[in-house]
């Protein structure tokens, strides 16, 4: 047995442990955790996951030997149906937790009001900052922020992004290309937090407002789409794909609820409930790419201070974007929320 912390980050969820509390060992530390979640198992019945993407998930967090850097935190997607556990991508989502989980573990001192937590992103080398609701110096999880995909209300985790340009692809644009044309689909590639290729829904035979069950069973539409992120893969300097749960693939349309853009996102097999944090900021960014898909069907304000609304199919995700005088982007945040569920002990 373990001890864990299980948490809702964002519109994720899963376990939060100490780097310490876990095996050593990337294999002995891989098996356990699929151990704890069940994994391979399309219901993973025999553990905590739940029986989607979205819910097997974890978050391994360390105190950081980094100047100005809090805490280390590592994200490992635990695959549901395959014994698959990676660390290829990071997630925005359980990033969301991660603050007040080293409060409450004691890896950082909570101040009284609210308490800045620096973290520093293993799987991109990116730092992130959240400021964490802390009154009389306690994590609190109550208030009154909501975001899409999570009933009811939160504190808020405002998270703020630096340097989130080519983190896992060396570069904004990989190719170096504003569109690369794949299998005779306009594509922009595109990394801004989360490697992701852009293209306009319509291109493969789909709205992009479709709700998540119906593209799901859309196998003409999956295939298509699968055959270009396998050509996209070694471009955006990711190598072979094909066991790899990046790039995510974002079908893209005119907005329909007042937001900057309407997504479609699989993860890369399955089709998101919603969307990923930093896929959000990605699809953000590829509205202010001149002659992408996305920016082709964009409805982008004006000024260096950019808040875009990332239409999903349970809602909008607000991105804001910061602009250089060159129009580059330079900050992307966003606002999360989180809550504990569970501290304990897990088995495996």
């Amino acid at each position: 047995m373990t001890r864990c912390m299980w948490m809702r980050g964002g519109s994720s969820k899963g376990g939060y442990f100490l780097r310490d509390d876990l095996p050593a060992d990337v294999a002995e530390r891989d098996a356990f955790l699929r151990r704890v979640m069940g994994s391979p198992d399309p219901r993973q019945i025999d553990g905590m996951g739940g029986a989607d993407p979205l819910t097997s998930k974890v978050a391994v967090v360390s105190r950081s030997e980094r100047e100005g850097v809090d805490v280390d935190y590592l994200f490992l997607q635990v695959f549901v149906d395959q014994p698959i556990v990676t660390d290829a991508q990071n997630c925005g989502n359980i990033l969301a937790g991660v603050g007040p989980f080293a409060i409450e573990r004691g890896l950082v001192t909570a101040q009284d009001g609210e308490t800045r937590v620096a973290i520093f992103m293993e799987n991109t080398g990116q730092v992130a900052v959240a400021t964490v609701q802390t009154p009389g110096g306690v994590v609190t999880y109550a208030g009154d922020a909501a975001i899409s995909g999570v009933p009811g209300t939160a504190a808020p985790v405002p998270l703020a992004f630096r340097d989130t340009a080519g983190s896992s692809c060396g570069a904004l644009l990989p190719t170096g290309n504003g569109v690369d044309t794949i299998d005779g689909i306009a594509c922009t590639l595109i990394d801004n937090g989360m490697p992701c290729v852009v293209i306009a829904a319509g291109d493969v035979g789909i709205t992009g407002y479709e709700d998540r069950d119906t593209l799901d069973c859309d196998d003409a539409m999956k295939a298509k789409v699968e055959a270009i992120r396998l050509q996209a893969g070694p471009l955006m300097n990711l190598g072979d794909v094909a066991q790899k749960s990046v790039p995510k693939m974002m079908l893209v349309a005119a907005p329909q609820d007042g937001g900057a853009v309407a997504v479609r996102s699989l993860i890369p097999h399955r089709v998101h409930a919603s969307i990923g944090v930093l896929g959000a900021v990605s699809v953000a960014t590829a509205c202010l790419i001149d002659g992408s898909p996305a920016a082709a069907v964009a409805v982008v304000p004006g000024g260096k201070h950019l808040t875009l609304g990332v239409e999903h199919p349970t809602g909008v995700t607000e991105c804001v974007v910061t602009l250089d005088d060159d129009g580059q982007p330079v900050e992307a945040g966003m606002l999360r929320t989180a809550r504990k569920l569970m501290d304990g002990e897990v088995f495996a």
